[in-house]
């Protein structure tokens, strides 16, 4: 690839192949991944970064979050030799801003985060889309998560000075008043001008027509974001990609950068996230590890250092991986794609374990191989497949990447890891029609579940969308869709994707609780892995969510005493108060200032999970019993109920990589 000359690229050896093409593609067709040579694009073409692009995340009509799951402490356990081969020799200039290009999923969480953690950084987070920006300056923020509403009011809107009094505390504690240092708006050039760091956190959707449409990540967003950062950016400014990418981006943003401003050397650090969606607070605040890639120059390594400073407010230096600016890239890949890979091998088991007899079950199994500390027991759970935004798309583009590097064996590899899934989900519908002998015409299906995963409204690539649209093929009388946590209009849109016809489409109904959705249904599929699928009255018991007793010790006071209390310190002073509450409070000391009313007829208000007559509801399965018709089938696509309790109560059960004498 031709690009201007400048000296910091001219001291970044190229990888052993060459030079990587500008784009390598993330794409949603197994199918497109099978054909080597697909070139990238040919031109740099202007795009708005968000309008006319797919949302970064689902909208949401929640009025609020939960608070942080608490975690065990991290222990510095990593040894030095993982946290990078080289250190930057000199200490970062301190950074006072910091702007977020995008506020989708990515970047608003993260962008909280960073700004709950470093009160004395002002964090702007920009975006086109003032719908979007409008909600993360509400009290319905446009996506869900555990504990964000709580860091992004702190950030935000600041905090009241209060006083905190505790058993074991010599003294009551006093808590300053902390200023807001969060900012959402769409004052792009503004921020961007003012700031010392800029994560580009837009969306990378796949090219839907033209070249490469299918198989191809679309980086036009990147580029037009890159675009404005060049041209509006102040010299010294570190350039960081926060989005998922193909390999090699950093090194077409860094070409943007130079045709831009050819005078000035910009650093460009990658630094992928790991989150998981309905656990992204707890990802950032307690992280397995922060990835930073950059070059390996002596520029590079002081960008990797300032960048390292801002994490380090909160998580320990023996997590926060220095690498460089490619591996970083393609780390990012190779982490889904192997979990990914977990998933599609005890699935490949379960399908052995339902066709071996004898009783074989795959929950016994990954029991069994979980104990293995060489393998662990993450990621072996058993169900229908995995879907969501990134999997998929990962893995494709990492099987790109072999084919592009004629690596076919290695390339296929992978793409056995989404041929297993595919089948997976595929074996589901076919299960499901060949036991309601072969045919359901005239018949009711009730869908339970329909978000991608517990615990967030994402319907984007869901295996329900899948086995729903498998399911419409058969022309069944009704198919009847209820997800506690999905607001109708989301889960409407996401079917009228997958090319259902007329006919089709009309025997889709969304439902707005479990009991509307199972009357007069002759089957059941259990789609995601809600907690309240699991029933009242029979189903595996739910686990005490009390918390463990904390006391408070000599090294506690001390810390709460110091003047400098982080907020790491002030959450563990949380913890201690919510003790002495009965209801769960997302404000134990006092410390939140309150929300600003919504305007009257707030279409936000009253929607969301729980709202509806049994919406946050537990299934009452014997209930479900008495309202469906015979021969009255569940599917368990994800294992949640009890498969005997349910057979006693007159349904007929199939689960995943549950043997014969179980599941009949």
């Amino acid at each position: 690839m031709g690009s201007v000359q400048g000296p910091v690229v001219a001291q970044t050896a190229l990888p052993p192949h060459g030079q990587l093409t500008r784009s390598l593609p993330s794409t949603q067709s197994i199918a497109s991944a099978l054909s080597p040579g697909v070139s990238t694009p040919g031109s740099w073409v202007a795009n708005p970064w968000v309008r006319g692009t797919p949302d970064t995340s689902p909208p949401s009509s929640r009025s609020g979050s939960p608070d942080p799951k608490s975690k065990a402490p991290i222990e510095d356990a990593i040894p030095s030799s993982e946290t990078g081969a080289l250190e930057a020799p000199q200490a970062a200039k301190g950074v006072k801003s910091i702007c977020f290009v995008g506020a989708g999923f990515v970047g608003g969480p993260t962008a909280a985060v960073i700004a709950y953690h470093n009160p004395q950084v002002m964090v702007n987070v920009v975006d086109l889309n003032d719908q979007r920006v409008a909600h993360w300056n509400s009290a319905h923020l446009p996506i869900h998560e555990d504990g964000l509403l709580k860091v992004v009011r702190t950030a935000r809107d600041g905090t009241l000075e209060t006083t905190v009094s505790l058993p074991g505390l010599a003294s009551p504690v006093e808590l300053k008043a902390r200023q807001p240092n969060l900012v959402f708006s769409t004052k792009v050039v503004e921020a961007i001008a003012e700031a010392d760091i800029v994560f580009i956190c837009v969306n990378t959707p796949t090219k839907t027509h033209g070249l490469g449409a299918g198989s191809m990540a679309d980086v036009s967003a990147v580029e037009s974001a890159t675009r404005t950062v060049a041209k509006n950016a102040r010299e010294g400014t570190i350039i960081v990609e926060k989005s998922t990418v193909p390999c090699g981006t950093a090194r077409m943003i860094q070409d943007i950068l130079r045709y831009h401003r050819p005078e000035i050397s910009f650093e460009v650090l990658s630094n992928p996230e790991f989150l998981a969606e309905g656990t992204a607070v707890e990802n950032l605040m307690q992280p397995d590890r922060i990835l930073i890639g950059s070059a390996q120059t002596l520029p590079g390594l002081r960008a990797a250092a300032a960048l390292k400073n801002v994490y380090a407010a909160w998580v320990p230096a023996a997590r926060i991986v220095t690498v460089n600016t490619f591996s970083s890239e393609l780390a990012k890949l190779v982490a889904n794609t192997m979990l990914a890979q977990r998933i599609s091998s005890i699935n490949a088991v379960s399908a052995i374990c339902e066709e071996i007899g004898l009783g074989a079950d795959v929950d016994d199994v990954s029991l069994a191989i979980g104990k293995d500390t060489r393998i662990g027991r993450k990621f072996l759970q058993a169900g229908v497949g995995f879907g969501g935004s990134c999997f998929e798309k990962d893995i494709l583009n990492l099987a790109y990447l072999a084919r592009e590097l004629h690596l076919d064996v290695v390339a296929d590899y992978w793409l056995g890891v989404l041929r297993i899934n595919e089948y997976q989900r595929q074996r589901f519908a076919r299960n499901v029609v060949r036991e309601l002998n072969g045919t359901l015409r005239g018949k009711k299906i009730a869908v339970l579940g329909f978000a991608f995963k517990d615990g967030t409204n994402d319907t984007r690539n869901s295996i329900a969308v899948h086995i729903i649209k498998s399911l419409a093929e058969e022309m069944p009388r009704e198919i009847a869709i209820f997800d506690p946590g999905c607001a109708s209009d989301e889960i409407l849109e996401e079917i009228e994707k997958i090319g259902l016809s007329l006919s089709q489409l009309e025997r889709i109904k969304i439902c707005t609780g479990w009991r509307d959705s199972v009357q007069d249904a002759s089957a059941i599929c259990v789609l995601t892995q809600w907690e309240q699928f699991r029933g009242v009255q029979v189903g595996r018991p739910v686990k005490a969510a009390g918390k463990a007793v904390k006391t408070v010790d000599d090294a506690m006071i001390r810390s709460i005493q110091d003047e400098s209390l982080s907020e790491m310190g002030i959450l563990t002073l949380e913890d201690l108060a919510s003790q002495d509450i009965s209801a769960a409070s997302d404000n134990p000391l006092g410390r939140l200032k309150p929300l600003s009313p919504c305007p009257e007829g707030c279409s936000h208000c009253g929607t969301g999970a729980g709202s509806t007559p049994d919406g946050g509801e537990m299934v009452d399965w014997v209930e479900v019993a008495s309202m469906m018709q015979e021969p009255r089938w569940v599917f368990d696509g994800r294992n949640v109920v009890n498969l005997l309790e349910l057979e006693g109560l007159g349904f007929k059960v199939r689960g995943i990589g549950k043997g014969p004498l179980l599941a009949k």
